[in-house]
């Protein structure tokens, strides 16, 4: 039970975790100063622990899979909708 407990609160913090930088890129309508390649990498990390999770059936590796990558998406999304010089 408090283990379940621990892996909700670890959806809650993992999932915050983007959200910040996509408010602020959104505000500023911009991304410089973020990596293209690291969001990359982790759509691909990401995208890769979410087939284990549903391989697995795991709720709580499911749902802060998923939200990282729509949240981790919307920012790749942004490096299209606001492309900086490089």
């Amino acid at each position: 039970m408090i283990t379940e407990i621990i892996g909700w609160l670890g959806v809650a913090l993992g999932v915050s975790v983007s959200i910040p930088q996509l408010v602020k890129s959104l505000r500023a309508r911009s991304t410089k100063g973020l990596s293209k390649h690291t969001y990359q990498l982790l759509f691909g990390a990401i995208s890769c622990y979410l087939i284990r999770a549903i391989a697995v059936k795991e709720p709580v590796f499911i749902v802060s899979n998923s939200a990282g990558l729509v949240v981790t998406t919307a920012i790749l999304y942004l490096f299209r909708r606001f492309p900086t010089e490089e």
